[in-house]
């Protein structure tokens, strides 16, 4: 028998599915009306009128006004907004920051505008209605739903609240999930996250679970603590846990792990939300890849990623790009970013309608389990570790190892010495120690117990050497990667070594 409200939910689908369809059936024209109308909605801002905004007409005249930036690029604007000036990137001021890991210079405030905020809570709602729509199921609703994510306690700065993405958008759970939400406010808003976790776990072992997400590698901590307290499958405890929905890092490394714990297959919906926005979300089962969200006030650009660092590398808008191409995804929003390089690189799986899956990053990194570390933190690091000592590092690269044999994942350091160090222990702790000081979601990750500290595994000398020898990459402009988000360089490493 179907409740009340998994009826009404059924009809909401149909919709909120009506809706999208509109838009992604004519995604050139929604496009052209979103870049038009952040143009005129910006032009009398302090960066509207430094890039001649009056003048734009269209994509050409904007490429040619508005050059491709990072952060870095942007901050001097950034900063002025941090420091309470109006209408600098966008109307006004924003309603929020959301603080996340910077790249070079600690920090990043990105803004949220009142034009950008009702994204990040539609996008999320519409994956899970679009869920509903396709595969009729919608009892879930009736359950209870577990959303693991930071703490929603905000500070201010100049009049503008600042916080965690995850955690600002708690703000905006609709008020007919309230009574479904879990965990309860007073849980969420515990900060040191071993702690969060077994309060969720003794919140959550009573109810009747139905849909779970987060993070993978935060939702595996919860699902063993569980096991471990209760000695029983995931599945065995929720019995009507059927929807995972997850987003951050990549699912794939994590999949037989998870269904392991569950003790059985259960649907899952894929997002690609980020502080910047939310750029996609998975609108079909059977689908591989993300439904591009063209009608969020975001206006999108992309450059072919083995083009991006050539001198003037082509923009290409939506209607040139091609299914299975490697793209650098800029992004120009009602946030007030403009043409601004996220980082991130995706191939288009899907033209009609555009479908994406997120590929990786423009630069090398390591994020498998949320941690967006990145080269100048690690090169950084052992700057600092080795500083006033008599250690010598010939070459050394990085990994996640993901399922030890035993134990909490880790960070694995690949070094090779020029002379060994006496006390390898030691400088693991000041790798790891400035590695927590430069990048907030490692230091989460470690103060929560989700990761341990870093791990050292010696090369011999020339193993760098050789293994580049084994792949054809010796001499030349070729170089080692000081990291990977996966364990391909290393296991050929080991191999060689």
């Amino acid at each position: 028998m179907i409740s009340l409200k998994s009826g009404l939910a059924k009809l909401f689908a149909k919709r909120i599915y009506r809706m999208v369809q509109k838009w992604a059936n004519n995604p050139i024209e929604t496009q052209e009306k979103v870049f038009q109308g952040l143009i005129a909605d910006a032009k009398n801002t302090a960066f509207g009128q430094d890039h001649d905004f009056k003048n734009i007409h269209n994509h050409a005249d904007f490429v040619k006004q508005v050059p491709i930036r990072d952060y870095e690029a942007l901050k001097d604007y950034v900063e002025r907004v941090v420091a309470g000036e109006e209408n600098v990137l966008w109307q006004g001021i924003p309603l929020y920051f959301a603080k996340t890991s910077g790249t070079t210079s600690g920090s990043k405030y990105i803004p949220i505008t009142k034009e950008s905020m009702p994204s990040h809570v539609e996008a999320a709602r519409n994956a899970i209605l679009l869920y509903i729509h396709e595969t009729g199921k919608s009892q879930f609703v009736n359950g209870k739903m577990i959303f693991l994510q930071g703490s929603p306690i905000l500070t201010e700065q100049n009049g503008i609240q600042l916080g965690r993405l995850s955690g600002i958008v708690a703000h905006y759970v609709p008020k007919y999930l309230q009574k479904n939400r879990l965990p309860s406010w007073e849980t969420n808003c515990i900060e040191d996250w071993e702690t969060k976790v077994d309060a969720i776990v003794e919140e959550t072992l009573p109810e009747d679970m139905t849909v779970i997400s987060g993070i993978p590698s935060w939702v595996q901590m919860y699902f063993e603590k569980l096991q471990e307290k209760t000695d029983k499958k995931i599945g065995d405890i929720f019995k009507n846990f059927n929807l995972f929905i997850f987003g951050g890092v990549n699912y794939e490394p994590y999949r037989a792990k998870f269904e392991n714990l569950i003790g059985r297959k259960v649907d899952s919906i894929e997002l690609y939300p980020a502080s910047e926005g939310f750029f996609a979300y998975q609108d079909k089962q059977g689908e591989k890849g993300m439904l591009l969200q063209l009608n969020s006030g975001i206006f999108y650009e992309f450059v072919k990623a083995d083009e991006f660092f050539n001198e003037s590398p082509k923009r290409l808008t939506l209607k040139d790009v091609e299914v299975g191409v490697n793209y650098v995804i800029i992004i120009s929003t009602n946030a007030g970013l403009w043409a601004y390089n996220i980082g991130d690189t995706v191939i288009f799986t899907s033209l009609k309608p555009y479908r994406v899956i997120v590929s990786g990053r423009i630069k090398h990194f390591i994020s498998a389990f949320g941690e967006h570390v990145i080269g100048k933190e690690v090169e950084q690091a052992m700057k600092e570790a080795v500083l006033n000592t008599d250690i010598m590092v010939s070459e050394f690269t990085v990994a996640p190892k993901i399922n030890p044999e035993e134990g909490l994942p880790y960070h694995e350091w690949f070094i090779e010495f020029e002379n060994e160090p006496k006390d390898l222990s030691k400088l693991a702790k000041r790798l790891d120690e400035s590695l927590q000081r430069q990048n907030t979601y490692y230091f989460d990750l470690i103060q929560g117990k989700v990761l341990k500290p870093l791990q050292i595994t010696q090369v011999k000398k020339d193993g760098f050497h050789e293994y580049m020898k084994s792949v054809g990459k010796l001499g030349g402009q070729n170089k080692i990667p000081r990291l990977s988000n996966d364990r391909k360089i290393v296991d050929k490493l080991l191999y060689v070594n």
